[in-house]
């Protein structure tokens, strides 16, 4: 007979206690502590574990390997960040904020497979709301079935009757299952439910999209495990002030993790940047200062990225530090490094650190950019704006090399720039060859001043 018990979970991170608490030990979140009924059953008999002899361990040798089967989702972004394709059988997991854009993405999807039946399974929208969206986006297929529904029971019946050839389940917190005792939303009901569609998946070889909610701290919403559950994790983040929006890959059993697809939002859904440096630099007829071009490298993908720096009087007496897009520790170090290193004198100056187009990087390879920028502007003289950086700052003043710099030669090669500032350590000319840019080792913080400003 199934025993019955109360358990508290916390509904950050799923940590659970016999009891209530005020603090999460695991995430430090207050009063997220929800009691939950969760029933056990008996251990498993003799007979039941009889049944498990059936499947025995095998050596290597003797498992024959198939290749895996990869499906064209018609997304070449999508198709780069999965690793090549959408792999069958697999389970994907897609978070981001309210409003950036994760429905329409996965509507886009399941309309752009027009050669295979998807069940796009909707907990959030009426039926008559996802059809003015897709036909917003302008395309309405023939294959595409909508289910309104938040009864996983009754979404496995309809997975029987339609059999897809890819689910979307939007969004995994809306689900619930009879069996647990609990409102949607909840710990258990996000554990069992996602168990019951990787289970599906796995035994049908169906490829499964669950979107996911994330919380304030932007972690997906629900208990950890959830993202072990699953085959991949992707991101779906960017300004929602701005077009850009950045797919980016955290988890893939199925291909590289470090992968990224950029996307611009438009009034009839999203379009894929196939070539994101010439969106992100502006095209300037006259040369400003506090301007300068960064080799930044995205998950693998090697992008151009402008860098805007205003610095100027301290109005007010105390400085001000402001960053977008880039970390503000970060240039609170590089202004410290300038100022002791180098000599030049931004204690009582405000500073205004922006990265154009609204997207945020955590690139090293940026310092260098950020740093002749900041000059730029306090000395009022432009950088040649055919010349871009791609190097590290250190605490000393020296400059450090980045990885895969021959990707960011090669894009700064392409986009026409006749010089690029790299790291004169460990580096060898005869290594590269780009005889249609200038490549121009440097060593400290005083030598590309010199280089650049004279």
């Amino acid at each position: 007979m199934a025993k019955t018990k109360t358990v508290f979970f916390c509904q950050n991170c799923g940590y659970q206690s016999p009891k209530w608490i005020g603090k999460c030990p695991s995430c430090g979140a207050w009063n997220s502590f929800v009691e939950e009924l969760v029933v056990k059953n008996n251990p498993a008999g003799i007979a039941d574990r009889t049944g498990l002899l059936r499947n025995k361990p095998k050596l290597f040798s003797s498992i024959e390997a198939g290749e895996e089967t990869r499906m064209d989702t018609r997304d070449k972004e999508l198709n780069r960040v999965l690793g090549g394709g959408l792999v069958t059988g697999s389970v994907i997991l897609v978070g981001g904020e309210p409003g950036i854009g994760k429905s329409t993405l996965m509507l886009q999807l399941a309309l752009q497979l027009s050669s295979s039946t998807v069940l796009y399974v909707s907990g959030e929208e009426s039926d008559q709301q996802i059809k003015l969206r897709a036909e917003r986006l302008g395309n309405i297929s023939e294959h595409c079935f909508v289910f309104s529904e938040t009864s996983l029971e009754e979404i496995l019946i309809q997975i029987e009757n339609v059999k897809p050839e890819v689910i979307i389940i939007d969004s995994i917190q809306t689900l619930s299952t009879s069996m647990i005792e609990s409102s949607a939303g909840s710990v258990s009901q996000i554990r069992e439910c996602t168990n019951q569609l990787q289970k599906y998946a796995k035994l049908n070889n169906i490829p499964v999209f669950l979107v996911g909610h994330i919380t304030k701290d932007g972690n997906i919403a629900g208990p950890k495990i959830l993202e072990h559950i699953v085959d991949t994790v992707l991101y779906f983040e960017g300004d929602r002030n701005y077009g850009y929006r950045i797919l980016r890959a955290v988890k893939n059993r199925f291909g590289s993790a470090q992968e990224i697809g950029i996307y611009e939002m438009h009034d009839t859904g999203l379009r894929q940047v196939n070539n994101p440096s010439e969106l992100l630099l502006s095209q300037r007829d006259e040369n400003l200062s506090g301007i300068a071009i960064a080799a930044t490298i995205e998950g693998l993908r090697p992008m151009l990225i402008e860098t805007q720096a205003l610095v100027s009087t301290a109005a007010y007496g105390v400085p001000q530090r402001s960053a977008t897009g880039f970390d503000a520790r970060r240039l609170n170090m590089l202004l410290a490094v300038l100022e002791k290193r180098a000599g030049f004198r931004l204690a009582h100056k405000d500073v205004f650190l922006n990265i154009a187009g609204g997207i945020r990087v955590d690139d090293p390879a940026t310092d260098l950019a950020v740093v002749c920028a900041i000059l730029s502007s306090s000395e009022d003289i432009p950088v040649n704006p055919k010349v871009c950086f791609a190097a590290e700052v250190g605490l000393s003043g020296e400059i450090r090399g980045v990885n895969r710099i021959g990707q960011r030669i090669g894009e700064a090669a392409k986009l026409g720039f006749e010089k690029i500032f790299v790291s004169g350590y460990g580096f060898k000319k005869s290594d590269i060859q780009k005889p249609e840019i200038s490549i121009i080792p440097v060593s400290r913080i005083e030598e590309v001043f010199r280089l650049l400003f004279g």
